[in-house]
């Protein structure tokens, strides 16, 4: 490969072989325009810039609602149908875990020694982890 002058900045090397790769491939490229537009009868469409969004599906009403783990947030008839227990929490002290909420039927059975706030008995303990500590963090 021979030399470049040190006078020559890098936009024109760049600049350059983007020509010699252009050369190159225009004749193949108007030739594939060409048999395109042959084959369809009407000029090739121009390709569209971006990518496509992808649609939702259609919002609808919800009807069922399980008080999971993958539950999120409590509709509105849910909240209705339990006297105003207004977060997941509230549900599942009341009703246990995995209760069924539907529209227009009676509501789940209450888990034994729910009380009439909304608590259970025996409280569920939860006790934290003391952290993680690594060797190579610990020097």
């Amino acid at each position: 490969m021979p030399r470049t002058a040190v006078a020559a900045s890098i936009d024109q090397i760049i600049a350059a072989e983007v020509d010699k790769v252009v050369a190159r491939i225009m004749p193949t490229l108007q030739r594939a325009l060409a048999d395109a537009r042959a084959r369809s009868g009407r000029p090739a469409p121009v390709a569209r810039a971006g990518r496509r969004s992808r649609r939702r599906p259609a919002r609808r009403e919800i009807t069922r609602w399980v008080a999971d783990r993958r539950a999120r947030r409590v509709p509105n008839f849910v909240i209705a149908m339990t006297g105003g227990l207004d977060t997941k929490k509230k549900i599942v002290a009341r009703f246990g875990e995995d209760a069924a909420f539907e529209r227009g039927k009676p509501l789940p059975g209450a888990k034994a020694g729910g009380g009439a706030n909304g608590a259970a008995s025996a409280p569920r303990v939860v006790k934290a982890r003391p952290p993680v500590v690594r060797k190579a963090a610990a020097r």
